[in-house]
This record gives C-alpha cells, structure tokens and sequence, in this order.
C-alpha cells in the first residue's frame, strides 16, 4: 500500500491556502512537505500538525492506495 495525499492538495486548493501556509500554520519543515509531495511515508505527528491546522481528520487529507504492482505481489 501506498499513501496518497491528493486529498490534501485538494483541501489547500478549497482552503485558498499556498503549500507555504501549511509549512507555516502546521508548523512543518520544507522536507516533511517535500515527503507529502511525493508521496512517502511521514509520522502521525506531523499527520496530526496539519490536521489541527486545516481543522479536518486523517481521512480528510490521505487515503491509502494498492502499489503499482498489484495486490498479488507480496514481497
């Protein structure tokens, strides 16, 4: 399974608010942002910054996908 936070940029975009905004209001650093972009793992305090900034729950900005592979390919 993968992470996708394109219900996270979505959020932004409805919010009228810059990826800038969110480093500063949930307080994270520009790696962290650099991480959501590309769609890799990061921790559920960071989860829980941006949450309580944009005023919404994990589900609201993240949902878990299956891996290009497929669901067979269990390593």
């Amino acid at each position: 399974m993968a992470s996708s936070y394109k219900k996270l940029w979505k959020l932004l975009i409805d919010k009228n608010w810059k990826k800038k905004d969110l480093e500063e209001k949930a307080q994270i650093s520009h790696y962290t942002m650099n991480k959501l972009n590309h769609g890799r793992n990061v921790t559920t305090d960071v989860l829980e910054r941006i949450c309580c900034a944009l005023e919404c729950s994990p589900d609201d900005i993240m949902e878990f996908v299956p891996d290009k592979k497929g669901a067979d390919n269990v390593e």
